[in-house]
């Protein structure tokens, strides 16, 4: 089992900054993927960014590519979302996941952490 939790959520300007954490307890992550959702009001949740974390390799939705960053520390067991030139319609939800990288399906999820971007 692994447990995740969330953390770096707030209120921020357009074009502000936030980085959000994902603490990973429960066993080591290896051949593992940990990835970012977001959930808006109203609106189905959709994929951010997801990185492996053995060899590091990063994807990104075409909404934030140039924008977010998604790293891991591995010492840590920990991955980051870095988030700037924010703006309101990133205002969502925030959560992390994780899943075998055999596996489709995330198994594991966080509770999520609110960003909100003011105009």
């Amino acid at each position: 089992q692994v447990q995740l939790v969330e953390s770096g959520g707030g209120l921020v300007q357009d074009g502000g900054s936030l980085r959000l954490s994902c603490a990973a307890s429960g066993r080591t992550l290896n051949n593992d993927v940990m990835a970012w959702f977001r959930q808006a009001p109203g609106k189905v949740r959709e994929f951010v960014a997801a990185i492996t974390w053995s060899a590091g390799i990063t994807s990104y939705a075409d909404s934030v590519k140039g924008r977010f960053t998604i790293s891991r520390d591995n010492a840590k067991n920990t991955a980051y979302l870095q988030m700037n030139s924010l703006k309101p319609e990133d205002t969502a939800v925030y959560y992390c996941a994780a899943r075998k990288v055999f596996k489709a399906e995330y198994e594991y999820w966080g509770q999520g952490t609110q960003v909100t971007v003011s105009s």
